[in-house]
């Protein structure tokens, strides 16, 4: 584990993520395998729930084992504005997590919280049902808090070589769009479902990768069915209404899914509502256009702008 840990992060720094990404596949693959092998002997039912900080960044690791087996882990990557404290951040994490979750019988964690007596309490009011806090374990259960650390180091290495690559992503399509800065960019795309509900999603990206909070979703009306430039001058104007009034940030470049008239009402849109700083782009299927061969050979002609 650690020496593929190591060279995927040295992957990553050297800017080879194909090979990052590969390595990051082979630690999830080997953590799984070791999961199974530790918990032979358990019975019962258990969490492992343990925290790792590194570089202002922290991932929340559990491994869920119920009946002797392992059910696999989930990696979690919580901001922590204030502090950057493991036991402050397990303890909040815990509160969110199990209040809304019903727990497992017992709870492994990798540093001991504050107030954990009224946290087990807590729960026991909560649930109806007894859930032991147990921090620091030893022998065998030492075992897989510290393969869950080495998971949640793993997930944070992974977690940034994956930012890194979305990173030099943008600074290439920055470079061939001649932008002097690409910090975000949104997507628009029209949709239809059962063929006549038209809907418009946007999707955002930075220079971490998709911002998924920002994702939203219109559901267009009034429109003849079937009019996708209406519906996409619909949705950019409910967009770009609610950012001049100070509502949302302005991305450098917006994606319009379509050819000329698509992009010619997303222009339309930005000229009405006196939107400055915006890069359009329509991104339309090519006439040769074949699966796959945009990989292998350059565009013919540039972007529509």
């Amino acid at each position: 584990l650690d020496e593929l840990g190591e060279e995927m992060q040295q992957a990553a720094r050297d800017l080879a993520f194909e090979r990052a990404a590969e390595l990051r596949d082979q630690l999830a693959s080997l953590q799984r395998v070791l999961a199974n092998q530790y918990v032979q002997g358990e019975r019962g039912e258990l969490d492992v729930v343990v925290v790792h900080v590194a570089d202002g960044q922290v991932c929340v690791e559990l491994l869920y084992f119920r009946g002797g087996l392992s059910l696999g882990n989930r990696s979690y990557f919580p901001r922590a504005p204030g502090t950057l404290d493991p036991a402050a951040i397990l303890r909040a994490f815990l509160l969110q997590h199990y209040l809304s979750l019903p727990p497992p019988a017992e709870l492994l964690l990798s540093h001991p919280i504050e107030d954990q007596q009224l946290l087990t309490e807590l729960l026991i009011e909560t649930h109806g049902r007894r859930t032991r806090l147990v921090a620091s374990p030893r022998g065998e259960r030492a075992r897989w808090v510290e393969m869950a650390l080495r998971t949640a180091e793993n997930a944070l290495a992974a977690r940034a070589a994956d930012a890194a690559s979305a990173a030099a992503r943008i600074d290439d399509l920055a470079q061939l769009l001649e932008l002097d800065q690409l910090e975000r960019i949104e997507c628009f795309d029209i949709s239809h479902t059962q063929g006549s509900e038209t809907v418009a999603s946007c999707v955002v990206f930075g220079r971490e990768g998709a911002i998924k909070a920002d994702y939203r979703r219109y559901n267009i009306s009034g429109i003849t069915p079937g009019d996708d430039y209406a519906a996409m001058h619909q949705a950019l104007s409910r967009r770009f209404k609610r950012l001049a009034g100070g509502d949302g940030k302005c991305p450098d470049l917006l994606l319009i899914d379509g050819g000329r008239g698509q992009l010619a009402q997303a222009q339309q849109v930005i000229e009405e509502l006196q939107v400055t700083g915006v890069t359009l782009v329509g991104v339309a299927k090519g006439e040769e256009r074949r699966a796959g061969e945009e990989l292998r050979r350059a565009p013919a002609h540039a972007p529509l702008r």
